[in-house]
């Protein structure tokens, strides 16, 4: 089987062709970005109006004009109007094409992820993106949240300090370059029990910045402050539940010094450490194309919906990764 995966959860529209042999044939993108602020929805909706046609036929040409079987899009959660838009998109191909066409959870993908790119097998799974930041276990044909922000997503929370000093929008790139040129400055360390806050990190940072601190500086110390506190929080869910494997997904799994500080942990703990592959670790149309493939062929009820605010945890894991799930 061979399914065309559709993304427009938030400020990327992705589109990816996977095969049922897990062999990704293409996978094109193109980002909203901004010079200043952040994302606008109706703005990030106008956009994958405007290249979402060109981003799909780009992908079909990468991928020398495949026999596609099946669309999939990202149907929860996300920004309205992006989803909406990208369901559009996927009904008026779907329907040119006569098509099945299957709509999935964006998170349950990012998950689908881990296994697709990585030999993990039963691990803490810790999903770091804009919109998330959550630790996850799967028992019982069901993702079991154990752990999660009390506020801003990590994402958000580095986006939100690099609007603070003028980087534009996605922010955490930029933050990790100007980190490296830092050096430590103390704000607050907000863990509470398996829970976290960044909120008021940010807020400190902010101040420190009206106060004169360089950005460098602050930079340096929110990475090593945050990143320890999602380190602590993942070892400890470790601890908790037995586990011995520990994968990192999501957006922020691009960052360098994130995976630097897990690796040592899990090294620590002679545990192992997994993480997608810097390419794919965020958003994009492949993992919504595999999820599509994993959830066809099971038998998964198909919806073709718009759901902006469905939890992963309110989905049952109708697929299996691997015999023992």
């Amino acid at each position: 089987m061979i399914c065309l995966g559709i993304e427009s959860t938030s400020h990327t529209f992705g589109c990816g062709i996977v095969s049922s042999k897990k062999k990704i044939l293409s996978d094109t993108r193109d980002m909203l970005k901004t010079e200043k602020g952040g994302i606008i929805p109706i703005d990030a909706a106008k956009h994958h109006r405007k290249v979402g046609k060109r981003i799909i036929e780009e992908a079909i040409l990468k991928a020398k004009y495949p026999k596609i079987d099946l669309i999939s899009f990202s149907r929860s959660p996300g920004l309205p109007p992006s989803l909406h838009e990208g369901r559009k998109i996927a009904l008026e191909f779907g329907k040119e094409m006569n098509l099945p066409i299957i709509g999935v959870n964006h998170v349950a993908s990012h998950l689908s992820s881990a296994h697709f790119h990585t030999k993990v097998k039963d691990p803490i799974y810790l999903f770091v993106s804009g919109a998330n930041t959550q630790i996850l276990i799967l028992e019982n044909k069901r993702f079991h949240q154990v752990g999660e922000s009390l506020d801003l997503a990590i994402g958000n929370a580095l986006d939100k300090f690099a609007r603070e000093i003028g980087l534009g929008f996605p922010g955490g790139p930029k933050i990790e370059e100007l980190a490296k040129k830092g050096s430590y400055s103390e704000l607050p360390y907000i863990v509470k029990g398996m829970d976290l806050s960044f909120s008021g990190i940010i807020t400190k940072a902010a101040d420190l910045l009206m106060k004169g601190n360089k950005k460098e500086d602050l930079c340096f110390s929110l990475q090593e402050t945050c990143f320890s506190m999602l380190t602590e929080v993942s070892e400890r869910a470790m601890a908790n539940c037995g586990k011995k494997e520990l994968v990192l997904i999501g957006g922020v799994a691009a960052n360098r010094r994130l995976r630097e500080m897990l690796t040592i942990m899990c090294n620590e703990r002679k545990a192992k450490f997994y993480s997608v592959p810097l390419e794919y670790s965020g958003d994009h149309g492949a993992m919504i194309a595999y999820q599509g493939i994993l959830e066809y062929n099971s038998g998964s009820k198909i919806k073709t919906d718009v759901s902006p605010y469905e939890r992963v945890e309110e989905i049952e894991v109708t697929w299996k990764y691997l015999e023992h799930f």
